[in-house]
């Protein structure tokens, strides 16, 4: 009992000396329980060592009872040295716990607004497959094989799919798989080669089909966060953000190689599958269809681009109305912009005017051949309507800006001279 007295009294040796305890911190879960029950515990342990103490200062020994009252002496010290230890261990620890930072499991306001998004507008984005009749090689049967897929999005409660048209080309069925994993056959209402768009219609129930909030692409600014929901490589609904990189950028239809103009560019990832599907501004509203990327490897690299929702809108009233684009056209075949530059001349060579067509009706040459094999040159379109023509995507635009029946002024180099001459715009023929 000497030996742990002579421990202990190195502690408590004097009423004024300092006890400074030393502890390691520790890194476990707080049990606020366990440390209340223990700190109550050894604080009565305390009070109850020093009450009886006191109650032994206070009683008078009797001399033969001064070994007894040295043993007790002892005990007591002993008792009160435990009840000190346990009572700065469990305060120790509630002060080390204090300290320990539990990550908060609330979201960000930010995080929050990106999660109601997907949330909101996920019901609204559709998963396309598209499916193509194959022979059997040995039993002759016809079998409908996927050989391809991509994204769309509901357009309203009538069950109209907005999509691109590369998504569709070539299929034989299609199917639209909705967010609720409902799988529905899709019949082509009609689509627009040139803008690369399509729309497709669905016999589903108006309450599986929640339409897009659509929005406006006119007054976009470059920085402003968007979004992006699709199915990149098959897997549904994947979400992808960014910002905008450019404005009014200028891509070439898939399909014709018709230019088309004031195309969005992002860098939020866009992958493939996951043309057709909506790019989102941070209200959730639609301000485009992703539907290509500029990519050597053909995945994301940074650079996608969509159709904005202003061009979309009125081709996709006119699918869902008439069926059909109606879209003005001159009626000729032109040559690639580098044989004519290669000519040392700028504009547009005809080589094709069909006699009914609008420009063959107005009188535009064609280039041919001579009996001796030579090529002759047909007319070399400069301009139309005063504006300047340097290749095929300045006449493209020019003629987007016209309407059908309107009669456009189309100045032709024709040998060493210009000419002018009118022509009546027709529509462009039904695709099939």
């Amino acid at each position: 009992m000497a030996s742990a007295y002579s421990f202990l009294s190195t502690h408590i040796s004097s009423p004024t000396s300092t006890f400074i305890p030393r502890f390691l911190p520790l890194n476990r879960p707080q049990n606020s329980t366990l440390t209340l029950s223990t700190t109550f515990s050894s604080r009565n342990l305390q009070s109850a060592c020093i009450v009886a103490s006191l109650r032994h200062r206070n009683h008078s020994p009797a001399p033969e009872s001064t070994s007894v009252n040295k043993l007790l002496d002892s005990l007591l010290v002993i008792l009160t040295s435990v009840a000190l230890s346990f009572t700065v261990y469990a305060t120790d620890l509630d002060s080390a716990n204090a300290f320990v930072v539990t990550p908060s499991k609330k979201l960000q306001t930010d995080e929050l607004a990106t999660v109601r998004l997907f949330q909101e507008n996920t019901p609204s984005v559709v998963y396309i497959t598209n499916l193509a009749s194959r022979q059997d090689a040995f039993t002759l049967d016809l079998l409908e094989v996927p050989q391809g897929s991509g994204s769309g999005f509901v357009w309203d409660k009538k069950g109209h799919i907005v999509t691109n048209y590369h998504v569709i080309r070539g299929a034989s069925d299609l199917r639209v798989t909705l967010a609720d994993q409902s799988i529905f056959d899709a019949q082509v209402v009609g689509f627009d080669q040139d803008k690369d768009v399509a729309v497709l219609r669905i016999d589903a129930p108006e309450d599986k089909l929640r339409p897009i909030p659509i929005g406006v692409s006119a007054d976009l600014l470059v920085g402003q966060k968007v979004f992006a929901i699709g199915n990149p490589f098959g897997l549904d609904h994947t979400l992808t953000t960014g910002v905008i990189s450019g404005l009014r950028r200028e891509i070439s239809s898939a399909a014709t190689g018709r230019p088309i103009q004031d195309v969005i560019q992002t860098d939020a990832a866009i992958n493939p599958g996951n043309s057709g599907g909506p790019l989102l501004d941070s209200s959730g509203n639609l301000i485009g269809i992703n539907t290509a990327i500029y990519s050597p490897s053909g995945a994301s690299s940074g650079v996608g681009f969509s159709i904005p929702v202003d061009t979309v809108g009125g081709i996709v009233d006119q699918l869902v109305q008439f069926g059909k684009v109606t879209r003005p056209i001159l009626g000729i075949k032109f040559a690639p912009d580098q044989s004519v530059e290669q000519l040392g001349v700028s504009g547009v060579l005809v080589l094709d005017a069909p006699p009914n067509g609008p420009a063959g009706k107005a009188g535009l040459l064609s280039t041919k051949r001579d009996t001796y094999g030579r090529l002759i040159l047909g007319d070399i379109i400069t301009s139309v309507n005063g504006k300047k023509v340097v290749n095929g995507s300045d006449l493209y635009r020019i003629l987007d800006q016209c309407k059908v029946g309107e009669t456009v002024t189309v100045e032709v180099l024709r040998g060493d001279h210009v000419e002018k001459i009118p022509v009546v715009l027709e529509p462009k023929p039904d695709e099939t």
